[in-house]
């Protein structure tokens, strides 16, 4: 862990949300909801908590991120050029021909991406298999994973969280990115996830809660819980805005799941980030 400075932090988080829009923009569509919403969780994971080394990227006994709802791969890949994975000026091939940025997160294709995600529910099994090998390398790595909330739907999901709770993988530190919406509408309307919190402690995991889920202080606080006490993987729930940061993204609701963007709004969007 490292110190931990709100106003650095929150700094992070903004580049993360304008280097997303940026590369989204440019290309003129993509899953722009998603990617905002984790913007804030991504900097303070490489910006206050990971133990990673950008110039060592495959450092033995390094942190790791799963990121399962693969399709924010945008996001994560802002959170590495601004870490210093690699230039920044890659962000402008993202899903192009030829790219090391593909819309789905590849890591075969990008420095500091810890496994290839995209088909729902996959990534999340891989962070337990990553938790269970650490466990038995005893190299002290922490696993973090950040699911969706649709994608909390699949059976997947369960099927792991039952094994990290039975091998009681305290290695493993797992967010929901709880914003309510998926492709198809709200996650009530499609899926219900009634309680939640509820679910995952019958799973035997720790459960915390988070309702401003895009606070940085926040983050980092829930995180800090799992650290002090327990044998068990955790859960952190983080109630979030989906395309949280530019007002006609968060507008669109729904609708911002994989979103056509305007060279009007992409000035826009930029401008309200400024």
């Amino acid at each position: 862990m490292h110190t931990f400075q709100r106003d650095s932090v929150e700094e992070r988080a903004k580049t993360i949300r304008k280097l997303t829009v940026d590369c989204i923009g440019k290309l003129g569509i993509g899953h722009i909801g998603g990617c905002l919403s984790i913007a804030d969780l991504l900097a303070v994971l490489y910006n206050a908590v990971m133990n990673i080394d950008p110039q060592n990227p495959k450092m033995p006994g390094r942190d790791r991120l799963i990121i399962s709802k693969g399709h924010a791969g945008p996001a994560l890949y802002a959170a590495l050029a601004d870490k210093g994975y690699f230039s920044i000026s890659e962000l402008d091939t993202l899903n192009r021909p030829g790219t090391g940025l593909p819309s789905h997160c590849d890591m075969n294709k990008t420095t500091g991406v810890d496994m290839t995600t995209g088909s729902l529910g996959q990534g999340f099994s891989c962070a337990v298999g990553a938790a269970i090998g650490a466990k038995l390398r005893k190299d002290n790595a922490i696993i973090y994973t950040i699911i969706g909330d649709g994608e909390s739907q699949e059976g997947q999901i369960w099927e792991a969280a039952m094994l990290a709770g039975h091998r009681r993988l305290s290695n493993l530190i797992a967010f929901t990115d709880y914003n309510h919406m998926q492709i198809d509408g709200t996650t009530n309307e499609v899926n219900t996830l009634d309680n939640l919190p509820a679910k995952w402690a019958a799973f035997n995991w720790n459960v915390v809660d988070v309702a401003q889920g895009n606070d940085v202080e926040k983050i980092y606080d829930a995180i800090l819980q799992p650290k002090q006490c327990g044998d068990k993987p955790t859960m952190i729930i983080l109630h979030t805005v989906k395309g949280k940061g530019v007002s006609f993204i968060e507008a669109a609701g729904c609708g911002n799941h994989n979103m056509p963007v305007t060279p009007e709004q992409y000035w826009q969007a930029l401008l309200e980030l400024s």
